[in-house]
């Protein structure tokens, strides 16, 4: 009798020992480990990537970043903040001016190099698609598509926004260096389209 007993506790004991391996000797069973979740991939829609200028106008010199060459009408001190942002293709550019000359006119673009001692030296209007014939005064290619307008009409305290939007193509370009304020607004008609008479100011920008 003692030596079925013990070969009935050893049976039990050895039983117990192998379900311990799965669930454990009179517990609960492991639960079932959950699958990993499934991972998202990100959207397709890009990130907006903005580039930003701030600066206060002044006399020229080798680094300023902005530039007044006519301080009756761009005033030494007065402000410009211009972000330029990128979204699927798209882009936006967006200028604030403070410290100009109140209730006033005024014509603007992007040109294709940085600001330097004169208005001259900021080269022509950036154009996506570049007109053979130079200066460019055809509607064909001096427009607001093709080319970056960002007229303004200054409020009673001198103050001004304006935005522009397009699909024109910084990212791959590198013939868009400066913002430039001229004395009247943008012309539409042939012979004298995107003209805007004298160079104001300009700023050194990203886009």
């Amino acid at each position: 009798m003692p030596q079925q007993r013990t070969r009935l506790l050893s049976s039990i004991f050895g039983a117990c020992a192998a379900a311990a391996l799965v669930a454990g000797c009179g517990g609960q069973p492991e639960p079932a480990e959950e699958g990993t979740p499934e991972e998202h991939p990100p959207g397709h829609e890009q990130t907006a990537q903005a580039k930003h200028a701030s600066a206060t106008y002044g006399s020229f010199a080798p680094d300023a970043k902005a530039v007044t060459y006519d301080p009756a009408l761009v005033p030494d001190g007065a402000k410009v903040d211009l972000t330029s942002e990128r979204t699927n293709g798209n882009t936006k550019i967006t200028v604030d001016l403070k410290g100009l000359v109140p209730d006033r006119q005024y014509g603007a673009h992007v040109h294709t190099k940085p600001c330097g001692p004169t208005g001259d030296d900021a080269g022509p209007h950036f154009q996506e698609k570049a007109d053979p014939v130079k200066p460019s005064v055809d509607p064909a290619f001096a427009n607001p598509q093709n080319e970056v307008w960002l007229d303004f009409h200054t409020d009673a305290q001198g103050n001004a926004t304006a935005t522009a939007e397009g699909t024109w193509s910084f990212d791959t370009r590198q013939d868009a260096k400066s913002f430039v304020i001229h004395e009247s607004h943008t012309h539409t008609e042939p012979g004298k389209a995107g003209t805007a008479g004298g160079r104001l100011s300009c700023l050194n920008a990203e886009f």
